[in-house]
């Protein structure tokens, strides 16, 4: 079996059924100016998809706006009420939750408290704001696809209380939406990447040579990986409807028993 072009779509059969009809014309990506938002930004834009892209740091989306047709929208997604004063404001059919920062990710132990606060506001509330403000309008037109970045941190037990149960959050409230939505012809979607080479080993651990550690050791996935999934989640024809995509690099397997015996344990 022989690996297709790179211009070819792995998920043209259904994308092209899905982008020729123009079922979905438009898609709101927030932290989409690096990483995985970035990638997936150009994928929809080489779908001809009009693109919202959504960042607080905008500098690397107006050098790409020079070359490319799609509309910013610069959001600090700390900032509740702007949320809802730009975004209720905007129409589209899809909306990518893909901003997310990694502080805390050592554990809780070791997590400061602006660590767990920072992280929470961003990684859950903004989630949860965004949809807030994006899906009424969805469900208006009875027409939409919400996708929510997971991870399979939130999967799958390990060392990381605070991300993982972030994310842990959000597989739940990626369930529960698909419940609430019902009837209302607007699908839901998580994708749970693994480990993938971003920026979020930077910006996860303050000590360089932790960072430097956590993001090598073995292939990481890359952005293109996670975009690959994200465009055959929102292409499959309307009845279906891809709840849930877990993708990991070859060499890495979640989840096991870890067993640590203690030096001083109590024996009855």
């Amino acid at each position: 079996i022989r690996r297709p072009p790179r211009s070819t779509p792995l998920y043209s059969s259904a994308a092209s059924d899905v982008y020729k009809r123009q079922i979905y014309k438009s898609v709101l990506i927030t932290g989409a100016s690096s990483g995985i938002g970035l990638e997936t930004l150009k994928r929809f834009l080489k779908e001809n998809v009009k693109v919202y892209a959504l960042d607080k740091d905008v500098s690397i989306l107006e050098k790409l706006k020079k070359k490319h047709k799609f509309e910013i929208i610069q959001i600090d997604l700390f900032d509740t009420d702007q949320i809802y004063k730009k975004l209720s404001k905007v129409k589209v059919d899809i909306v990518v939750c893909n901003a997310g920062i990694g502080r805390g990710a050592e554990g809780i132990l070791k997590a400061s408290r602006q660590d767990i606060e920072l992280s929470t506001r961003l990684n859950v509330e903004s989630y949860l704001h965004t949809l807030k403000a994006i899906v009424p309008g969805m469900i208006k037109r009875r027409k939409g696809h919400v996708v929510l970045m997971g991870s399979l941190a939130g999967l799958y037990p390990q060392m990381s209380t605070v991300y993982g149960g972030q994310k842990g959050a959000i597989h739940r409230i990626a369930q529960s939406l698909r419940i609430e939505l019902s009837g209302s012809r607007v699908k839901v979607s998580e994708i749970c990447p693994g480990r993938t080479k971003t920026n979020f080993g930077k910006a996860a651990f303050t000590d360089k040579n932790k960072a430097k550690k956590f993001m090598s050791g073995f292939t990481l996935l890359e952005p293109r990986d996670i975009a690959d999934a994200i465009m055959f989640a929102v292409s499959v024809r309307w009845r279906s409807n891809i709840s849930t995509i877990e993708i990991s690099g070859t060499e890495q397997s979640p989840g096991g028993v870890p067993i640590i015996p203690v030096k001083d344990p109590i024996l009855s």
